[in-house]
This record gives structure tokens, sequence and C-alpha cells, in this order.
């Protein structure tokens, strides 16, 4: 039985999440990061986190500033959006993983990063911010370069403050404030994984669609080339949500691929 939760993350800000209850004993807790214009029960998110859950505990969220209120399905929180850097998602981060490590169910199970797009990016950064307290991460359809604006976006983002980015799903031209851009050249290094990566030894694993976009493919190849250790799961036929599609209309022979690909990464780490 899903539970859900809310932890307060800051002035009138809120983290919604939910549980999926490991149904045998819990080897590990999972926690699913949602990508960039996603939230916790898009399309394939609730199905995942559920069939995940056989023998694991799954924590699902919604970042704070991610756009997404009280109203779980569409995005009526645009003035946080156009705020929601990545210091303010790896803070939320902070403030849910914190939470689970006191709650006698989570604080002695290994923890697993499982992220989507934007989410895989956060998992990979929260990972080499957190050293030793991450027991590995699972990548699905990743980023691996943080930074996802167009010129002509960041130029207007400078020149008059914000800019916008349409939703193809909703039709709504979603605003970006100047505090994004600011955000990533204050931390240009902290936020360079593929530099960090090399220098970091927790496991991972990069899940990923044969059809997922050129960009994101190409720098799952650059992570893999620097970091040889980790395996890179190629999904034929898989697109940037593995077929899935919102609102859910079942499960993809693709989708099954990657839950599995992601049970079987974590058995071995697991078993050592």
């Amino acid at each position: 039985m899903t539970r859900n939760f809310q932890l307060p993350a800051g002035e009138d800000s809120v983290l919604r999440c939910s549980h999926f209850p490991a149904r045998d004993k819990a080897k590990s807790l999972i926690v699913i990061a949602h990508g960039y214009k996603g939230f916790k029960d898009w399309g394939m998110f609730p199905y995942a986190a559920a069939a995940l859950s056989q023998e694991h505990e799954v924590i699902t969220f919604n970042f704070s500033h991610a756009g997404i209120g009280e109203d779980l399905q569409n995005f009526t929180e645009l003035e946080k959006f156009a705020r929601n850097t990545y210091s303010r998602e790896i803070k939320d981060m902070e403030i849910l993983l914190s939470y689970l490590s006191q709650h006698h169910k989570f604080g002695s199970l290994p923890v697993f990063l499982l992220g989507h797009s934007r989410g895989g990016g956060d998992s990979l950064l929260y990972a080499l911010d957190h050293p030793g307290e991450i027991t590995g991460v699972i990548s699905w359809n990743g980023i691996t370069d943080l930074d996802l604006f167009t010129d002509e976006q960041k130029h207007e983002m400078k020149r008059s403050g914000r800019t916008h980015v349409l939703n193809g799903r909703t039709g709504q031209q979603m605003p970006l404030d100047a505090v994004i851009i600011e955000d990533l050249e204050q931390h240009a290094e902290r936020y360079n994984l593929l530099e960090r990566m090399t220098a970091a030894s927790f496991p991972a694993v990069l899940i990923q669609g044969s059809q997922d976009s050129e960009r994101l493919r190409r720098g799952s190849e650059q992570l893999t080339e620097l970091r040889p250790d980790i395996r890179w799961v190629q999904i034929p036929g898989g697109n940037h949500t593995f077929g899935t599609v919102h609102p859910f209309e079942g499960a993809t022979p693709q989708l099954e691929e990657a839950i599995s690909a992601s049970l079987e990464f974590i058995n071995q780490i697991l078993a050592g």
C-alpha cells in the first residue's frame, strides 16, 4: 500500500513523496528522482516504483521547485519552476535522504539513487557530493552535462532576466529565470560531472534506449570511456521514456527491460 508524505523544504517549499513498501524483506532503499519537466506521478514512475518494491523500499518524490504543487498532475507552480537550480535540487535530496537515514525503517539499508534524464544527472551529482553515502547510482536516459539550455535561452536570461521553455505535452511556456544560469556558472567545477566522475569510485550503471536523443547518448559514451567500469545497458527501440507516455497506458517491453537491468545491477552490488 503506497503511503504519501510531505517534508518541509524551506521557505514555502514542500517535498511531496510516495513510499512503496517492500513486499518481502527489504534489501535496500531506492530513491527515484524524476527529470526536467517531470514529476513523481508522471507515466511510468508509479509502475516502475511498484515493480522495484518487491524486495526494496522505494521512495519517489517531486523536487520542491519542479512546478508541481498540491495538484499532483499539473504544473501550477511555474514561479518556483523558474528558480529551480541544481543547488536547489541537491538541497531537496539532502533533506529527503537525511530524513530517510534517521527513519528506523530505512536507516540501516544500502541506498541506491535511480534518476531519469535530469534526475540521472542529479543522482550522479549527489553521490559525488556525498562520498560514502550512496551505494550505487542507476541512470535512466540520464544527462552527463547539466547545461540543458540553448544559447538563445541563456542570452535572454542574462539580457532580460527570464526566458521560457515549451512543455510539449501541456503546451505551457514554462519560465526560466537568470538565477539558473548564475547557479551553473558559479558552480561550474562542481557541476562538471564527467571530470569529477574520473576520480569517483561509487558503482553506477547507465540504462538507455537506443532511440534516446543523440546528445544524451553521446554523453553516456563519453562517461563510459572515462569510467570503463560503468556498464552502459542499451535497450533496443527504447526512446527517452522507454516507449511510455502520460497518462500511463501500460508498461512496454523496453520499460520492463530497464527495470530488470536496474534490479540486476542492485543485486550484483549487494552480492559484492
